[in-house]
Formats: structure tokens, sequence, C-alpha cells
């Protein structure tokens, strides 16, 4: 079960990615559907009563993968994505 300090972590970090995919969405809208779609699915393994860990490490690489061609024009998104990859995995654990 996830500590209120993780969760409240975790929703930090999602609605700043809302926001940064909110922009991305004026340019690729089918991408920045992609990446909410894996931030939504890793999300919600990573806060089950009881995790699956395969289920989260593949999403939680979904999520990374789906955002690797954006490191040179949106590098804030690589970065909140990278960050919410770190606190999803450690809820995982």
């Amino acid at each position: 079960m996830v500590d209120e300090k993780r969760k409240a972590e975790l929703l930090k970090q999602l609605e700043t990615l809302r926001a940064e995919l909110d922009q991305l969405a004026r340019t690729d809208a089918d991408r920045a559907k992609t990446i909410a779609g894996f931030a939504e699915l890793s999300a919600h393994e990573a806060t089950r009563p009881k995790p699956h860990p395969e289920l989260l490490m593949l999403s939680v690489t979904g999520l990374q993968k789906s955002v690797q061609e954006f490191e040179a024009t949106h590098p804030r998104l690589v970065e909140i994505v990278g960050s919410l990859s770190a606190i999803l995995s450690n809820i995982g654990l």
C-alpha cells in the first residue's frame, strides 16, 4: 500500500506532467495521449493494493520509451517522466 507522502508526491508529479502534456498536445496530440496513457497505467499499477512488479516495470518502461524522442525538443517533459518513473519504481518495490 502506498503511504500518503508518496501518494502526494506521485499526484504532484502527475499534475506537472499533465501541464507539460497540454503543451505537447498543441503540436502532437497523438503522442501526448500515448504518454498520458502510459503515465496513468503506471500510476495505477504502482498504487494497487498489491502491485504486480512485472506489470509495473513494463508500464514504466513504456512511459520512458514514449518520451525518448522528445529529449531535444521537450527536455522538461523527459525530465518530468524520469522523475515520475523513479517515484513509480520506488513505490512498486
